[in-house]
C-alpha cells in the first residue's frame, strides 16, 4: 500500500501566508449590506433572519468584485438563477433554492497553477486558498484539516476484480471524518460573520468536526443529534465542550428541530445543506485526489451519500480544477447508498422526483430519508454521467472487513459504504474491470465501534491456560 503525497507533511505554514492577497476586507456587516434580497436568510453574531432590499444583481459582471473576495464573483441559485453578494452570512435564495459559489476562472487561470503548489508548503486544505471563498484576512483555524493520504490499495484491487485501485482515508482528519473540511470553514465564515457561536443539526460526523473545530478557536457550540448516533460520536461532542441536544425522532425532527433553534437565537448556520461555504470545504477532498495522482483524472471517484451535501461539493471541486485549467477530463461518481435509505439513487435509477424514505441502515452518516440537498447532489450524479449503486447492511460490514483486512484502513460504515459500492458496480458490470478507481474514505471506524465489532466479530475468549487456548484454536480451525 504506498502513500501518494508527494511531500512528507513535516513542514505547515498556513495558507494565508503563503499566497498572495486575495481579498480586500468588507467594509459594511452583513447586517448593513443592502444588497441583500427580500427573505434571502443571512446569519451572523446576532442575525438569522430576512433582510431587506431588491435581491436580483444582475448579471456576474454586475456583482461587485473586489467588495468581498478576489476570485469570488457571487452566488447564485441553482434553482432560479438569482445572484448574490457573497456575504459571510449568506444561507439560501429567497425561493428557497440552494445557492453555488462562482469564481472568475478567468482570474484563477492567470494567478494559481499546478506550479503554484509544487511550490506550497502548506500541506493542508487551506494550500487551494485562492479557490476557497475567505477573505484575505481570515486566518484558518487551528486544526490542520486536510491533506489525508491517498493509498494505491492494489490488495483490494485485487479482491474487488479491479485494475487500479486508490484509497482516500479522510478518517485522518482531526475528527476523524470528512467533515472537518467543511466545519474548518464554517469556523473561518462565522469569524467574518462576527459570530461567536454556531450550532447544526447532524448524525454524527458533522457534528463532531464541528465541535472540535469551533472548540480549537474558542467559538461555542450547539450540535443536534438524532438519538441514534453512535456514543463514540457522542462522546467526542461532550469532550469537546458542545452543547449536545439528542432529539427523540429522525434526523428530519433533528434537523427541523435545529433550524427553529438558530432561526431563534441567531446562531452561525453550520448546517450544509443551507449554508453554500460548507460545500466549497468539502470540495477540497476531491483538488487533493487530483494533485495527488499528478493531476491525472481517474475514470471513477466514488463516494457514499445522505444529505447529498458531500457529492455535491465533490463534484464542485472536479468542475473547479477543470474550469481553472488545472485537468482536462472529468471522472464520473459513483454514487452509493444504503438500500434501506437511498432516496437520492432511486430518484437516479427511476427518472422521478425524489421521494422521503425510511432510515433503515446501519450506516448511520448517510440515514438520511429527507436530503437537504439533493438539487446539487443529483445534478452531480447525472452532469458526470454517474453510476448510481445501493448497498446493504451486510455488503457495508463485508466492505467494512476487506477495507480492514487488505490495507488497514478501518472505516466506519459510511466510510466502508464507498467501497462496498465499487464492489458491486464491478459485480454488476456497471465499471469496467481496467478502469481506475478512487473511493474515498470518509470517516474512521472507531466512531462506531459497535458496527466494527459486528463486521469483525468478537475475540475468543479463553482461560489463562495453554490447554484451554489449544482447544479454542482447534475448534475454530486455527492452525499457528
Amino acid at each position: 500500500m504506498r502513500d501518494l503525497r508527494p511531500l512528507p507533511a513535516a513542514l505547515y505554514l498556513p495558507g494565508w501566508q503563503l499566497f498572495p492577497p486575495l481579498v480586500r476586507a468588507l467594509s459594511l456587516s452583513t447586517a448593513e449590506d443592502p444588497n441583500l434580497g427580500p427573505g434571502m436568510h443571512v446569519l451572523g453574531a446576532n442575525s438569522a433572519r430576512p433582510v431587506g432590499a431588491d435581491a436580483l444583481i444582475g448579471p456576474p459582471s454586475h456583482i461587485r468584485k473586489g467588495d468581498f473576495m478576489k476570485y469570488v464573483l457571487g452566488a447564485k441559485c441553482v434553482k432560479c438563477g438569482r445572484e448574490y453578494p457573497a456575504a459571510p452570512g449568506l444561507t439560501t435564495c429567497a425561493c428557497g433554492g440552494i445557492l453555488d459559489i462562482v469564481y472568475d476562472y478567468a482570474a484563477i487561470r492567470r494567478h494559481f497553477s499546478p506550479k503554484s503548489l509544487a511550490d506550497c508548503r502548506d500541506y493542508s486544505m487551506w494550500r487551494y486558498r485562492p479557490l476557497l471563498p475567505v477573505e484575505e484576512e481570515s486566518a484558518p483555524p487551528p486544526l490542520r484539516v486536510g491533506w489525508s493520504p491517498l493509498y494505491k490499495a492494489d490488495r483490494l484491487a485485487q479482491a474487488l476484480g479491479l485494475d487500479t485501485l486508490y484509497l482516500k482515508d479522510d478518517g485522518q482528519n482531526p475528527t476523524s471524518s470528512l467533515k472537518d473540511r467543511a466545519s474548518a470553514l464554517a469556523v473561518v465564515k462565522a469569524r467574518e460573520a462576527g459570530a461567536d457561536t454556531i450550532a447544526c443539526s447532524s448524525t454524527g460526523n458533522a457534528a463532531s468536526s464541528l465541535a472540535g473545530n469551533a472548540a480549537a478557536a474558542g467559538l461555542s457550540t450547539y450540535i443536534f443529534v438524532p438519538s441514534r448516533a453512535p456514543r463514540g460520536k457522542v462522546a467526542q461532542l461532550r469532550i469537546f465542550g458542545a452543547t449536545v441536544i439528542s432529539v427523540e425522532g429522525s434526523y428530519e425532527d433533528t434537523f427541523e428541530l435545529s433550524r427553529a433553534a438558530i432561526d431563534r437565537w441567531g446562531w452561525y448556520n453550520r448546517n450544509a445543506a443551507i449554508n453554500p461555504y460548507l460545500s466549497e470545504g468539502k470540495k477540497t477532498v476531491t483538488l487533493e485526489i487530483l494533485e495527488q495522482l499528478g493531476w491525472q483524472a481517474p475514470d471513477y471517484i466514488a463516494l457514499s451519500g445522505g444529505d447529498g451535501c458531500t457529492i455535491a461539493g465533490a463534484w464542485k471541486g472536479l468542475k473547479d480544477l477543470y474550469a481553472a485549467g488545472f485537468i482536462d477530463r472529468l471522472p464520473r461518481l459513483i454514487s452509493v447508498q444504503a438500500e434501506g435509505c437511498c432516496p437520492l439513487n432511486r430518484a437516479i435509477e427511476t427518472g422521478k422526483p425524489w421521494e422521503p424514505m425510511a432510515e433503515n441502515t446501519l450506516a448511520d452518516s448517510i440515514a438520511v430519508g429527507v436530503p437537504r440537498n439533493p438539487d446539487k447532489a443529483l445534478c452531480a450524479i447525472r452532469e458526470s454521467d454517474g453510476v448510481a449503486v445501493n448497498v446493504s447492511d451486510g455488503e457495508i460490514l463485508e466492505a467494512m472487513r476487506l477495507l480492514g483486512r487488505t490495507q488497514g484502513v478501518f472505516g466506519e460504515p459510511a466510510g466502508a459504504a464507498g467501497t462496498a459500492g465499487v464492489k458491486k458496480a464491478v459485480e454488476l458490470g456497471l465499471i469496467p474491470a481496467g478502469s481506475t478507481v478512487v473511493s474515498i474514505v470518509t470517516g474512521n471506524g472507531l466512531k462506531d465501534v459497535q458496527s466494527g465489532i459486528q463486521a469483525a466479530g468478537e475475540p475468543m475468549r479463553v482461560s489463562p491456560d495453554m490447554d484451554a487456548l489449544l482447544a479454542a484454536f482447534a475448534a475454530q480451525d486455527i492452525r499457528p
